[in-house]
């Protein structure tokens, strides 16, 4: 499961964040995005957060994640499908001849503190 890398990885990047800051205070909300086709998994990303948020500056934080939403172009048709997973072909009329549109991404977004 990659997820508890990429969650502890992003642990590591708040706490040096929050600690360069200069803020005492701890995490409150967290905002992170992951896309639709990036092939992390979100709920796999709550339980690595849960499994190592303890003992951390984010222990009591709430984790917020939105998914970006991915879009298939098609050359042929000119239809733009909003989807789930990667595809083939079009959704609409079966070409090959696609593209994909956002979905990717995986970014910290916002953190939150109280003092």
């Amino acid at each position: 499961m990659h997820e508890l890398s990429i969650v502890d990885a992003m642990i590591k990047q708040v706490e040096r964040e929050v600690r360069e800051s200069g803020h005492d205070g701890h995490v409150v909300h967290l905002d992170i995005v992951i896309g639709r086709l990036s092939g992390v998994n979100v709920d796999s990303v709550r339980f690595a957060f849960d499994l190592l948020s303890p003992d951390t500056l984010l222990e009591q934080s709430d984790l917020r994640i939105t998914e970006s939403k991915a879009v298939c172009l098609c050359e042929a048709c000119e239809s733009r499908t909003e989807i789930d997973d990667f595809v083939a072909a079009c959704p609409a009329c079966g070409s090959e001849k696609i593209t994909f549109e956002g979905g990717q991404d995986l970014f910290l977004d916002s953190i939150e503190l109280v003092d």
